[in-house]
């Protein structure tokens, strides 16, 4: 079959949850045997997220060819289980970026550039690229931003091109908006509705399904005034209802047809709905983990979406354990010798936070000290593992001033310093050690067992500071072992201390490789401890 396009355009307000209804096509239409892909163009200027403070966009997530994207991409392969590229990820400054070399090569030949056709046409390639590299029979593309914004305009005429130049059998657009519910006069209102999509129309786009973002139950008579008022089927308004889980999207979804209803529409024959058999059991297990295990995270960044992936990762591992994981921030930055017992009182694990810069590093310091000698399970992820490793140097080592380059160019002892590579690098955006790598394991680790046994594996990376090899005899000799390293730089990703319950630190980040029916198994590992451990 000829690949097939679905537009995801949102309307009324951001943060609706577009990523979620993308993953969750994704994950129906890939239940019934389709290839598909998921992919995400947002409008804003930046190269990639991977400057943007976490407080403007949320986590920074990473694919394993090494691009720095946006939070939904975890959602797409959490739910899918398919790893996403570069070519997943595409922003407004990507396309002018790439318009303005061409131009500066010489390629348009003299032509004026303008945003139509030039910026539109680069868009329209992009949507396109992921089908020209392997077979896909549905391209599932969110459009970030909300219809109004102004730099959603060149995205929304490439869409309304493409559905022109595709037919109405190869391109269709998904429209989410927001109804929401005035409890003064006790009423759903459904006028933001039918004007964001007279703005999708005004803008030649005629959307074929709409999904109401709700936190109530909309009546058929409700449905039916919005299709007749947007001329959309009455059976193609779907309610998304607030969920207890976003895992319960597909499900709901699944439920009032949203698949069936984009396969008729492009001239697929429907068949049966699958079963998601594992999905169930996934959600079942949920369901019946009603003990909580309580996890501290620690970090700096107090708003859930910075730690996006971590927090899904624990909730995976916590499903499979049979638990219920309930996280506690604490906030690094406040973190002392005198208050640390009062902030981890009762918690049966700590994650430390990555990150970058000074703030809240000595906290995260006071915690790694904390749990290493209260035997608490902790699992230091990136600048996590860093302070661990630190933390180690100055209270076992014996190094008081020892430190990362990064905080302190001028210690002593850089027990973590600045990857050689990292040294003539002067451009902050997308110059980071990025991406996959393998790391062969030492054998009998703890790290090895989680693993299952598996000496050599590949993870995602996302830093530029490293674990300095000057040290790695004494820590050896000293109790923390260095039991994962890259084969090709001989550069230390996994520390452990094996005398402790389950105290292990990693340079890369597994959080980003957990998906829903194959949770990662470093964070399965420390579920368990923890739960052991209580």
């Amino acid at each position: 079959m000829d690949t097939k396009y679905i537009f995801i355009t949102g309307g009324v307000a951001s943060s609706l949850g577009k990523g979620i209804i993308s993953a969750s096509l994704g994950k129906l239409l890939q239940a019934r045997g389709y290839r598909i892909t998921i992919q995400k163009f947002d409008p804003y200027i930046n190269i990639d997220p991977g400057t943007l403070n976490p407080y403007e966009h949320g986590e920074c997530y990473v694919t394993a060819d090494g691009m720095e994207t946006d939070l939904d991409l975890g959602h797409y392969e959490r739910f899918t289980g398919i790893e996403t590229t570069r070519d997943n990820s595409v922003t407004t400054g990507r396309i002018y970026l790439s318009v303005i070399e061409r131009e500066r090569r010489g390629d348009y030949l003299g032509k004026t550039i303008q945003v139509v056709p030039h910026i539109t046409d680069e868009i329209k390639r992009r949507i396109l690229l992921n089908a020209t590299k392997r077979p896909l029979d549905f391209v599932i593309t969110e459009i970030g931003g909300t219809i109004g914004d102004i730099e959603s305009q060149p995205f929304l005429e490439a869409i309304r091109q493409l559905r022109w130049e595709l037919g109405p059998q190869r391109a269709l657009n998904v429209h989410l908006t927001y109804v929401p519910y005035l409890a003064a006069a006790g009423e759903l209102k459904t006028k933001p509705t039918q004007t964001s999509v007279k703005q999708l129309q005004g803008l030649g786009i005629q959307p074929e399904v709409l999904v109401l973002r709700t936190e109530h139950d909309l009546s058929n008579e409700l449905r039916t005034k919005v299709a007749h008022f947007c001329n959309v089927d009455v059976e193609a308004v779907i309610q998304s209802q607030d969920l207890s889980s976003i895992y319960e999207v597909p499900v709901n979804m699944q439920r009032q047809g949203l698949d069936a209803i984009i396969l008729k529409k492009l001239g697929e024959k429907v068949g049966l709905s699958p079963e998601l058999g594992p999905w169930h059991d996934f959600l079942e297990r949920r369901k019946k983990a009603t003990e909580n295990i309580d996890i501290a995270i620690v970090g700096k960044y107090d708003l859930q979406d910075a730690y996006k992936s971590i927090l899904e990762s624990l909730a995976h591992a916590g499903t499979y354990n049979n638990r219920k994981v309930k996280t506690h921030f604490i906030n690094s930055e406040f973190l002392t010798r005198e208050n640390i017992a009062d902030k981890l009182n009762g918690m049966a694990g700590v994650v430390i936070c990555p990150g970058f810069g000074q703030r809240g590093i000595e906290g995260k310091i006071v915690a790694a000290e904390y749990t290493r000698t209260h035997d608490i399970p902790t699992f230091g992820i990136c600048l996590g593992m860093q302070m661990m490793v630190i933390e180690f140097a100055r209270n076992v080592l014996g190094y008081q001033d020892a430190n990362s380059s990064e905080m302190d160019a001028e210690t002593r002892h850089n027990v973590i310093d600045l990857m050689e590579e990292q040294k003539s690098v002067t451009q902050m955006g997308g110059t980071m050690r990025l991406g996959a790598y393998d790391c062969k394991l030492v054998k009998d680790s703890r790290t090895w067992l989680a693993y299952g046994k598996n000496t050599l594996i590949k993870e995602r990376h996302r830093h530029r500071y490293e674990f300095n090899n000057q040290y790695l005899e004494e820590y050896e000799q000293h109790g923390m072992k260095c039991v994962g390293i890259n084969p090709a730089a001989d550069l230390v990703e996994i520390v452990e201390i094996p005398t402790l319950r389950w105290y292990i630190g990693t340079q890369f980040h597994p959080e980003y490789s957990s998906v829903v029916l194959h949770p990662h198994p470093l964070f399965m590992s420390f579920i368990k401890a923890c739960i052991e451990g209580k």
